[in-house]
């Protein structure tokens, strides 16, 4: 038997804005990974108000979105 494809992360979140509570699948977080903790961050769409949401984002954050599929973009800092 063939193995069983892993089940679609969904994460928990709320929006600050209107305060809903909601699940969101992977594709609608974004995750972007700074230098440092101020520039370390996840955001998305309030899918209830339509508010861009960004939220701090700690290294166990980072590791369930990145372990999760979430969309990650790496920031990096010229000279």
């Amino acid at each position: 038997m063939g193995a069983r494809p892993p089940a679609a992360a969904v994460f928990k979140a709320a929006c600050p804005d209107c305060r809903g509570r909601f699940e969101l699948a992977a594709g609608a977080l974004r995750l972007a990974i700074g230098a440092s903790d101020r520039t370390t961050f996840y955001s998305f769409t309030c899918p209830d108000c339509g508010s861009a949401v960004r939220k701090p984002a700690g290294e166990r954050i980072v590791e369930l979105l990145t372990g999760g599929g979430v969309r990650t973009l790496r920031l990096h800092i010229t000279a």
